[in-house]
């Protein structure tokens, strides 16, 4: 089964997915989303969330606009670029996206509306290949639907997807307004995969550790993908975690303090495998901030750092002040300084055992 990382905005750009990738990376890396109207116009930040490390030949594109003609447009520019292919956000419901008639309003929208975006997306991922070349992938993520969703209403939805040739299809299990706080319907993934077996469905949400994984592997197992958001981004080594745990049957003995990761290997990469038990988190932390400083535009590196230090100090013995802190951090140096003292404070805390 494929393990996939999902878009997540502000934390799926390269700096993110370097760490995921020292820890052995996953099967997929999601870009966080691409704004098609912002592409287009050639803004001074794009270039920043077109970088493809640190496996470009695993790397998804997520497009969101909404209006579909320029989706069309920033669709042909992509896919003739690295990666598996262009992914389609239909699923975002935050509600600065869906007003627009971004996100999640696409299933909302006039059914011939969609339609047409879809038809001029694949059609501009087509035009792109080259001669003898084979298209990129045309993936979609979503959600159930709004508050009157029916699963007879979202197969109906799918199946014109996959007539306009959509190849896969993430389902994240939830209805527009329902939280995270309600679990993520799992069942209908495994519906939406028995009624379109001749593409891969992906289940999305409330999948953070070992027991979540074989969960829903059991209530889905149709399904031939997990793809997985805010678990990853507090715990970037779950891909990792998750593999060895499936290989093994069961989680691996401890190394000794003393053989603790480094994590400092060049281009993002470190030479060892999936069977690692234990790291250098404050290490991992600085490592982090140092590829904010290397990818990100310095516009965009106060919220970045307080994005992933968010989930990431929640690993730790005092979390919650640990998150604090590195929040109302007041620039990159100053986030550094807060990071070693929580350290020094904590010294336990310093050597990170994955199965903390």
């Amino acid at each position: 089964m494929k393990l996939l990382l999902a878009p997540m905005d502000a934390i799926t750009h390269q700096a993110f997915r370097n760490i995921v990738g020292r820890f052995g990376g996953c099967d997929e890396y999601f870009n966080e989303m691409i704004n098609a109207s912002s592409l287009l116009h050639g803004g001074p930040w794009e270039k920043f969330y077109l970088l493809d490390g640190p496996e470009p030949e695993k790397l998804v594109w997520q497009l969101t606009d909404k209006n579909g003609d320029k989706m069309a447009e920033a669709a042909a520019i992509l896919a003739q670029k690295n990666g598996i292919g262009i992914d389609l956000n239909m699923g975002c419901s935050a509600p600065q996206i869906a007003k627009t008639g971004a996100g999640i309003a696409w299933m909302t929208k006039p059914l011939a509306e969609t339609q047409d975006m879809v038809h001029k997306v694949k059609s501009a991922v087509e035009n792109a290949a080259k001669d003898g070349e084979k298209a990129k992938r045309l993936s979609v993520k979503l959600r159930l639907g709004d508050e009157n969703y029916t699963e007879e209403k979202l197969h109906q939805f799918c199946a014109m997807l996959i007539e306009e040739g959509v190849q896969m299809i993430t389902l994240h299990a939830r209805t527009q307004k329902q939280k995270h706080s309600r679990p993520s319907n799992w069942q209908a993934v495994e519906n939406l995969a028995l009624r379109f077996p001749e593409i891969p469905v992906i289940l999305n949400g409330d999948v953070k550790d070992m027991e979540s994984f074989e969960r829903a592997k059991v209530t889905a197992p149709h399904a031939q993908g997990i793809m997985i958001a805010t678990a990853a981004a507090q715990k970037p080594w779950i891909f990792a975690e998750l593999k060895a745990s499936s290989m093994q049957g069961s989680a691996p003995s401890l190394r000794a303090e003393d053989e603790a990761i480094s994590l400092s290997e060049e281009n993002g990469k470190t030479d060892y495998d999936d069977s690692f038990e234990m790291f250098d988190a404050e290490k991992l932390a600085l490592d982090f901030i140092d590829d904010v400083e290397k990818y990100q535009p310095q516009e965009f590196w106060k919220t970045r750092l307080q994005r992933f230090f968010a989930f990431y100090c929640l690993n730790f013995s005092f979390g919650h002040y640990f998150q604090s802190q590195m929040i109302n951090s007041t620039d990159n140096d100053d986030a550094r300084k807060r990071i070693h003292e929580y350290f020094e404070k904590c010294p336990d805390d310093k050597i990170f055992r994955k199965n903390n």
